[in-house]
């Protein structure tokens, strides 16, 4: 894993910034959308990368790829955002070889994510990866790596109960809303944008606060309207954003916008209005807050609130510990032994080669020259010398570069497994 036979070792990496050390205006500069994602991933191409994906969310932007040196792929990050180098520095990570590969098991498990146990993640990286394998860009070494942490990420959810209890930042805004508005069933309730985030936050306002005071906007009103229909809730076109603001009460963003929607020049309010972002980049221009009666809350506060549900999710962490542990502790024998097989059957090959010689030698020169004694004899000492060999490299303390080059070069067979 740590270096592979090419022109020049590349080693695995796990590179970006997450909410642990980025707020929601850093992050916002180096999310990625559908376009700049697969603009990313062709830059990578080009740029002679062997296997890379790329996954941002509300929460994060990291890669996952193969370079000679990590400032490749922070490079693809920077390139493709608003994101500065500088920035990265100060906020971003970087991961190398069995540290990357624990990374994403965590971040692919949900015990990376803002809220514990939030599986939506997983099937981000699904998509993620499918993107990078529809451009060839993932290797036998990744493709393995992604498969077992969506197993790791299965086993999780079905055999612990890290993701029991409803809780999410959908779930969080709509607490926050009954918590901090009275009489909610009189207050009516404008929502902005369709998306996930959207649409789940629509279902879990319709499920708590019993009321029709709900009304959906959208920049594509087709997506509003199948929503509405399934929750029996108002649309209003687009153009109407303006009036309908006026008659909120709360209004909640969730658009995938990469620039704010809304700022404080469409805000001409005759009453008090609660406006909740649940956007990654920040969607609402934090100028509103200028505006007299406004409150302004953003979804990164929303993901601190903790309650009876997360601390329960808390106690089942070591279990889902365990079962990453297993899960990736198979996947890095595999890997060890496929990094160092082809050394192993080039220095059998080599044992093979020096048995052929010397029992030719001998054939000549004894007349008794028991052949086929001789043979089994020869094949079981070369069978239980590469045994050894191979024992030595399963070792968790080998060296195992270092290894495999002593061992090439001290049976002069290095060329054959390159």
């Amino acid at each position: 894993m740590e270096q592979h036979h090419t022109s020049k070792p590349h080693s695995f990496y796990a590179v970006g910034l997450s909410y642990k050390k980025a707020d929601a205006e850093i992050r916002g500069k180096f999310s990625l959308d559908a376009v700049a994602k697969m603009r990313l991933l062709e830059q990578a191409k080009t740029e002679g990368i062997e296997s890379l994906i790329v996954t941002s969310t509300c929460n994060r932007t990291e890669i996952y790829g193969f370079a000679e040196h990590p400032f490749q792929l922070i490079k693809l990050i920077c390139e493709n955002s608003q994101g500065s180098v500088e920035a990265f520095q100060k906020y971003g990570f970087v991961y190398k070889n069995k540290e990357a590969v624990g990374h994403l098991f965590r971040v692919g498990t949900g015990l990376d994510s803002q809220i514990l146990g939030d599986f939506e993640i997983i099937s981000q990286i699904k998509t993620s990866f499918f993107q990078a394998k529809s451009v060839n860009l993932v290797n036998a070494f990744q493709e393995r790596l992604i498969n077992a942490v969506i197993q790791a990420s299965k086993k999780i959810k079905t055999d612990t109960e890290i993701s029991s209890g409803a809780t999410s930042v959908s779930f969080a805004s709509v607490q926050y809303i009954l918590n901090n508005v009275e009489e909610i069933g009189d207050k009516n309730i404008l929502l902005f944008g369709t998306g996930k985030i959207g649409r789940n936050t629509c279902e879990n306002l319709v499920k708590h606060s019993k009321h029709e005071q709900i009304t959906l906007i959208n920049r594509t009103k087709d997506k509003a309207e199948k929503l509405a229909q399934k929750l029996d809730v108002v649309v209003k076109d687009y153009a109407d954003l303006q009036l309908e603001i006026q008659k909120a009460d709360v209004l909640v963003v969730a658009t995938g916008a990469q620039n704010p929607t809304v700022d404080k020049t469409i805000l001409n309010l005759k009453k008090p209005l609660l406006i909740l972002d649940l956007s990654i980049p920040k969607n609402v221009n934090e100028n509103v807050e200028d505006v007299e009666g406004v409150t302004l809350v953003h979804m990164d506060y929303l993901s601190q609130i903790t309650d009876e549900t997360l601390e329960n999710r808390k106690k089942h962490i070591p279990a889902a510990e365990a079962i990453i542990e297993e899960i990736k502790e198979e996947f890095l024998t595999w890997s060890k032994g496929r990094k160092f097989a082809p050394t192993i059957h080039a220095l059998k090959e080599k044992l093979h080669s020096i048995k052929d010689g010397e029992l030719n030698f001998q054939r000549k020169k004894l007349a008794d020259f028991n052949e086929e004694q001789a043979e089994i004899i020869s094949n079981r000492i070369i069978q239980k010398i590469t045994n050894h060999f191979a024992n030595h490299l399963k070792d968790e303390e080998t060296m195992v570069d270092e290894s495999i080059e002593w061992i090439e070069k001290v049976f002069n067979i290095g060329e054959t497994t390159k």
